[in-house]
């Protein structure tokens, strides 16, 4: 047991006393209850789906409760009644990146979870309880998807109307704000990932298979090419697939991405995807094939579930290949430590800087100001 009572913040930030940080580490969530689907599937269509897809938002509830059918039977009874770890995983990262960052700042940094899409744990809910703990400082970390201001933006919405709604009259509650907008360029998680794909070589399949003859498909969340103008993340993510490819090709140049996209109609998406690079690899003479997800920082049901039918369709049709699949990197202890690295810097920042007193009231008298002066 570590105790942490003992650890000084750091001497070099010279904070106040009061201030103490919130670090909100973001995720979609995962339904652990059948009967949540429809409900999480009509919080994914307003958030996400509407971001890109030409649907009119009246049929988002009859659509969730469509599609709540498709995931019953996928999850139930295909799967034998599957349930993601993707919520336990994420509470392990939580646990572990706050551990590391108390061992540092004590009781002044506390680590929250909040779930895009699934209750107990929707922003709204978890920014009451960040302010009735009384803290005035927030760090927004969304964890589970290493793209772009697409997925994350989510994240930075969700906050903004929770904070909207939680605000008092008169000044703000929350003094500073910042956040992290991804980690797709940290060299210390593209050598992370870059040595998990090596060690699984070296120690099941450099016996049976030479160097050039492993297919390696990193896998990336599939990004949509047109999303009213939003940032999809392709840029974000094609960046971080080429630096791990680069640690790698030397020894491995079979090597491809593989997008995990979401078939929807009338949505063109990232390409190939997972199982066409597959069959790419496979052509240039492949006959072992590892997918890693290095997209994804979480295990949940598009690494596990969609991938496992990916391996399905093509092991019925290239039985001769062998297929295998790695985990993300979940809470592997090196992860969690480099996460939280990743959170020092701006939390050194946050608690040197003095709180601003923001009243959002002024914000609508301003507004009335400029559009007055528009009119002259």
């Amino acid at each position: 047991m570590v105790t942490i009572s003992e650890h000084k913040h750091p001497p070099t930030v010279d904070s106040n006393d009061q201030d103490r940080v919130a670090v909100l580490l973001m995720g979609y969530g995962e339904v652990e209850s059948y009967e949540d689907f429809a409900n999480y599937n009509e919080q994914a269509l307003n958030l996400l789906t509407a971001k890109f897809a030409p649907v009119p938002t009246w049929i988002y509830p009859p659509l969730a409760k469509l599609l709540a059918m498709f995931d019953l039977h996928e999850w139930g009874h295909q799967h034998g009644n599957f349930i993601s770890p993707h919520n336990q995983i994420f509470e392990q990262q939580r646990a572990g990146i706050e551990n590391k960052l108390q061992e540092t700042w004590g009781e002044k940094v506390k680590v929250f979870k909040a779930f895009n899409f699934c209750a107990p744990f929707l922003p709204e809910q978890v920014l009451a309880q960040i302010k009735e703990e009384g803290f005035t400082k927030l760090l927004i970390y969304p964890l589970l998807v290493v793209d772009s201001i697409f997925t994350s933006g989510i994240a930075v919405e969700q906050v903004n109307k929770a904070l909207t709604k939680l605000a008092d009259s008169g000044s703000h509650w929350i003094e500073n704000t910042r956040y992290i907008p991804s980690f797709y360029n940290k060299t210390d998680y593209i050598k992370l990932l870059a040595k998990m794909v090596e060690d699984k070589i070296t120690s099941e399949l450099s016996q049976a298979y030479l160097p050039s003859q492993v297919g390696i498909i990193l896998m990336n969340h599939g990004c949509p090419h047109k999303a009213k103008g939003f940032t999809s993340g392709i840029d974000e993510s094609q960046a971080l697939y080429e630096l791990v490819r680069e640690e790698l090709i030397a020894k491995y140049p079979l090597i491809s991405v593989g997008w995990l996209n979401h078939d929807t109609p009338l949505i063109e998406w990232t390409q190939p995807n997972v199982e066409l690079a597959a069959n790419n690899l496979i052509e240039l003479g492949a006959t072992a094939i590892l997918m890693m997800p290095i997209g994804f920082a979480t295990e949940n049901h598009e690494t596990l579930l969609d991938v496992d039918h990916i391996i399905h369709h093509l092991q019925h049709r290239h039985s001769e290949v062998h297929f295998d699949k790695m985990p993300c990197v979940n809470d592997n202890a090196e992860f969690l430590n480099m996460a939280a690295d990743w959170a020092t810097e701006q939390i050194e920042d946050l608690l040197a800087e003095t709180g601003v007193n923001v009243n959002p009231q002024l914000a609508s008298a301003n507004h009335g100001h400029s559009h007055h002066h528009h009119h002259h």
